[in-house]
């Protein structure tokens, strides 16, 4: 499937080449994927040992922040390592794996986020078949349908890449390996393949964007028939669903819905959604939650009582 292909190694020019400004980018992205880490961990570990949320939208809650954790895995760490190094270079096979990754994920947390707006949707409009409709087993298959997509959506989009030939320039402007970038240091047209990959990734992002506003208008037009009490609650937890698809979706929209072509803003844009995004996500999730923040009390004063036996 790769054709003519005589580069090895690409070269990653990263957020700035600034021996300075490297080391500020190592410290303040250290620090923020370490808090993306410990608190989509915390999410993962309290909705794993908590009964009390137990109900389906703690269930993908589970897998957005895994999602979140894993995306954010694809990027960072290769990212803050690269800092330090005077020239940072990847493999072609580690390139087209990072980008396969960060698809996969990525993908995955669309998908995630369409099922959550759907478990909103039938908790608020038609509560008195909640549980029916969203049984365990219901909550079981739409994940997995979530996780083939997303590999599905990533396998095209490798295919595609790897049916160009890269046999000239090497150096990635980015900090990642991702799809636009790479596609500009490609020796061949790549009219046909940009506009099917363009199809597919901005696809996929603006229709699920549209999508999901569109379930979150119905949502919340639902809610006046609701008591005063329920409605806020429900408009809580609609509030930062929506908070979350705007962070993560327009920023996708703007890289992945034009043509082979990248810009300054570009770079800044993609640190949003791969760790701005991942590390803000639990933070909506629990600040806005209040049980998600008595189940994390509870855990913590277990972790405190465990401590004092032993």
């Amino acid at each position: 499937m790769q054709l003519n292909n005589n580069v090895t190694v690409f070269i990653l020019v990263g957020l700035t080449e600034d021996p300075f400004r490297k080391k500020m980018v190592f410290v303040v992205f250290l620090l923020l994927y370490l808090g993306t880490l410990l608190s989509n961990l915390l999410i993962i570990t309290t909705i794993k040992t908590s009964q009390a949320l137990g109900s389906p939208m703690y269930f993908f809650l589970f897998y957005l922040s895994l999602s979140d954790t894993c995306l954010s895995t694809c990027i960072a760490p290769r990212m803050i390592v690269d800092t330090l190094l005077k020239e940072a270079t990847i493999s072609f096979s580690e390139c087209i794996i990072q980008v396969f990754a960060s698809h996969v994920f990525g993908c995955l947390e669309i998908f995630i986020l369409i099922i959550m707006a759907v478990d909103r949707y039938v908790a608020i409009c038609k509560p008195l078949h909640y549980m029916t409709i969203m049984s365990h087993q219901t909550c079981v298959v739409l994940v997995l349908m979530a996780w083939i997509g997303a590999f599905v959506h990533s396998s095209t989009q490798i295919c595609l890449a790897l049916s160009l030939p890269f046999c000239g320039p090497n150096e990635i402007d980015h900090y990642f390996c991702d799809l636009q970038p790479l596609l500009k240091l490609a020796c061949s047209d790549i009219y046909v393949v940009n506009l099917l990959l363009v199809s597919n990734s901005g696809a996929i992002c603006t229709v699920s964007f549209i999508i999901l506003m569109v379930s979150y208008i119905i949502i919340l037009r639902s809610l006046k028939n609701y008591s005063a009490k329920g409605r806020q609650k429900a408009l809580s937890t609609c509030m930062s669903h929506i908070m979350v698809v705007i962070l993560f979706f327009v920023p996708c929209i703007f890289i992945y819905t034009r043509p082979a072509t990248t810009f300054p803003l570009d770079k800044m844009i993609a640190v949003f959604y791969t760790i701005g995004t991942p590390l803000l996500n639990p933070l909506i999730y629990t600040l806005r939650n209040a049980e998600v923040k008595n189940a994390m009390r509870m855990l913590w004063k277990k972790k405190l009582v465990s401590d004092r036996i032993s």
